[in-house]
């Protein structure tokens, strides 16, 4: 039969196992510089894939910042 003490010792031993992992996960999500890279390396997988959505959004956005630039210089 096992000890009081040892059966003790086991439950803190993987308390404490699953605290570090709960604390790298933390740590994971909170690094800014890694979870960028983790997006931009996403969004080029997703280019790379289809880039037909992100062309049409780029041209949207050109399209807007032009119609902006045309209506202030028209105002002057």
């Amino acid at each position: 039969m096992s000890e009081p003490h040892d059966d003790l010792a086991d439950r803190v031993a993987a308390t404490r196992a699953q605290l570090f992992d709960t604390l790298d996960a933390i740590e994971d999500k909170l690094n800014v510089p890694k979870q960028l890279g983790i997006a931009a390396s996403d969004v080029k997988r997703r280019v790379d894939e289809n880039p037909v959505p992100y062309l049409a959004g780029l041209a949207a956005g050109v399209a807007v910042v032009g119609g902006i630039v045309v209506a202030v210089l028209r105002r002057r």
